[in-house]
């Protein structure tokens, strides 16, 4: 059996991400269900790309990344499971933009929803309908992943799509010298697209000069430090407080090495 890992912007005030791990459980018994995150900033695309991002080195090939960030839910947007390494399930939003890079998608199908042929065992059984068109992270994610944990074949879900057809953000990460603020963690450390942190070097962001470091440490309190951060990224923070607020710095600004 296939390991789970579950990353939503569901919160944990409100049972959603209960029931999405119930249904799995309901579908796949014994199903091994591992938290990424759920307290991500409601919608935010980048944000989450970017968990996926930091968290996807440490995930064994063969797992299931359900990821629920999912703004156009009950549109036309699909839904969709993708295999690289790691078998992908959730909204085709470019949710999976920045994970693809590290590992990207070789198949791709969308997963079947109301159309029929409906594939036995995903869809809930005929006489029974959930409410609402708005909890696809239960009706349709939870089953597919759990259709994949079993070792089901992926073509089992849908029709094939071609992967260079899914879905990315308008995002790249670069050796420099020029990249963007791409977003921040809950500390206000802004994370950029820049892949390189040249110590002893400087970055500007937002009409300021700050000194690469190694470490917050380097600097004094309060003070602002660019370092290159765990998940391979430069970053600009606030030693004992915020950059984002501090600085000003919002999602897209640029950012360049000097």
């Amino acid at each position: 059996m296939r390991p789970v890992f579950f990353l939503s912007d569901f919160g944990l005030e409100d049972p959603y991400v209960g029931v999405v791990k119930a249904v799995l459980w309901a579908r796949a018994p014994g199903v091994p269900v591992l938290d990424l995150a759920h307290g991500l900033p409601p919608q935010d695309l980048r944000r989450a790309a970017y968990a996926l991002f930091e968290a996807l080195p440490y995930l064994p090939e063969g797992a299931v990344v359900l990821a629920v960030v999912d703004p156009g839910v009950g549109t036309s947007r699909r839904a969709i499971a993708a295999l690289g390494r790691r078998f992908y399930v959730g909204p085709d939003n470019g949710l999976f933009t920045l994970a693809w890079l590290l590992d990207p998608p070789m198949r791709a199908h969308e997963i079947a929803f109301i159309s029929p042929p409906r594939p036995a065992g995903i869809l809930p059984p005929p006489g029974w309908a959930p409410g609402g068109h708005t909890f696809h992270g239960r009706d349709l994610f939870a089953p597919a992943a759990a259709h994949l944990a079993l070792g089901l074949p992926l073509e089992g879900l849908g029709p094939q799509l071609p992967p260079e057809g899914l879905r990315r953000l308008p995002l790249s990460l670069s050796q420099g010298p020029e990249g963007e603020v791409l977003t921040f963690d809950r500390f206000g450390n802004a994370i950029t697209t820049l892949l390189r942190a040249p110590v002893g070097g400087w970055v500007e962001v937002g009409g300021r000069r700050v000194a690469i470091r190694h470490t917050f440490g380097e600097v004094g309190m309060g003070e602002a430090v660019a370092y290159l951060g765990s998940a391979g990224l430069l970053e600009v923070a606030v030693n004992r407080g915020s950059a984002r607020e501090t600085l000003g710095l919002e999602e897209g600004m640029p950012v360049r090495l000097l």
